[in-house]
């Protein structure tokens, strides 16, 4: 089985590109939709009592939580130190299942892969990229989102440049879906072929 990491700065597409492979019956795993589910289940006590008032109602408050960790490494680190190991609970989970099945290709979608040294755990990378100007626009036409808050998220993320270099496949995201969803299949059959 080919464990593929799907990685991208943010606003560059790789929720699309994720949905293309899911699209395709391939299996994906999604960091973040993981960390959704933990902040409304097993994450919430631990989350409270490291950063009190920042629950209610058996949930996670990600605005409180975001007050209480945006600009403070420190608490930034405790967050992670937290979040970290339950969200690769799950993906160790998801592998094995998938390895169980017989899946001869599954992704892993991780925004912050290269950050997080998560490139180990993977056999290939895909990292989609699109121009500067695109990736503003697409973020910036977000709801609540401002300049201000994009700086502080690419200041946690390693450049796109260095990102692509290290990848083993670029999409760009800049063009319509169809050319990007082209992109997306033929590296399945690649790495199908491959597997």
């Amino acid at each position: 089985m080919i464990v593929l990491g799907l990685t991208g700065s943010i606003g560059m597409g790789k929720s699309t590109a994720a949905q293309m492979f899911m699209d395709a019956g391939i299996p994906v795993h999604s960091a973040d939709d993981a960390v959704h589910r933990l902040y409304s289940g097993v994450a919430v006590p631990l989350i409270e009592d490291a950063f009190p008032g920042t629950t209610a109602g058996g949930t996670v408050d990600r605005t409180k939580l975001s007050s209480a960790v945006v600009g403070n490494r420190e608490a930034l680190k405790r967050l992670e130190a937290i979040i970290h190991p339950l969200v690769r609970d799950e993906e160790i989970r998801f592998r094995d299942e998938a390895r169980e099945r017989g899946e001869k290709l599954i992704v892993l979608d991780i925004p912050l892969l290269f950050e997080t040294g998560g490139e180990k755990r993977v056999d290939k990378v895909l990292v989609v990229s699109a121009p500067e100007e695109v990736q503003r626009q697409r973020v910036l036409d977000r709801p609540g989102m401002t300049p201000e808050k994009l700086e502080a998220i690419l200041a946690r993320q390693m450049p796109d440049a260095e990102k692509r270099r290290r990848a083993d496949f670029v999409v760009d995201t800049r063009y319509d879906f169809a050319i990007t969803r082209a992109a997306v299949n033929k590296i399945i059959a690649a790495l199908i072929a491959e597997a």
